[in-house]
């Protein structure tokens, strides 16, 4: 239980950071809108900057969704099953999800530490948003074992 508190503290604080860079974001965007309507020109590498910012929030905010359970879920079909198979259903998605996740984290790190690019306006090396892919993975891949556990359990005590 001190390893899930752990666990989910961390991805609150770094999706609580993912969060901040938001307000740089909406300032960004909305000098960048407001240039262009009135100065009739853009600052050169806003549009980059907006799509780094977003691409970090997204990546760092995914645990922490999945821990508070705020991803999209479709369970028209499966609500009418009992307990313990709609568990059985959570427990394959779950694994399911692992796998892909373990994909995306083991890819994400493969295609992080080879990126030697950067930008075309700002210069910005493209290495630490790969790797982002791997840290954020492994963060959702961390809060999908947590829920492993937990569909297990429930699975268990169905049974007894």
């Amino acid at each position: 239980m001190r390893i899930r508190r752990v666990i989910q503290r961390i991805n609150l604080y770094i999706c609580m950071g993912g969060m901040f860079l938001l307000i740089p974001l909406m300032l960004v965007t909305t000098w960048d809108v407001l240039g262009r309507k009135f100065l009739s020109k853009t600052v050169p590498g806003m549009f980059e900057l907006s799509e780094y910012i977003l691409a970090v929030f997204i990546l760092l905010g995914a645990a922490y969704t999945q821990q508070v359970k705020g991803h999209v879920g479709v369970d028209f079909v499966i609500k009418r099953f009992s307990l313990r198979t709609r568990t059985l259903c959570q427990i394959i998605t779950v694994f399911l999800s692992l796998f892909i996740v373990t994909i995306l984290v083991w890819q994400g790190w493969v295609e992080g530490i080879k990126e030697r690019t950067v930008s075309d306006m700002l210069r910005i090396p493209q290495y630490p948003f790969r790797l982002l892919v791997a840290i954020g993975g492994f963060l959702l891949w961390l809060e999908l074992l947590i829920d492993l556990a937990d569909f297990i359990k429930t699975f268990k005590r169905g049974r007894e």
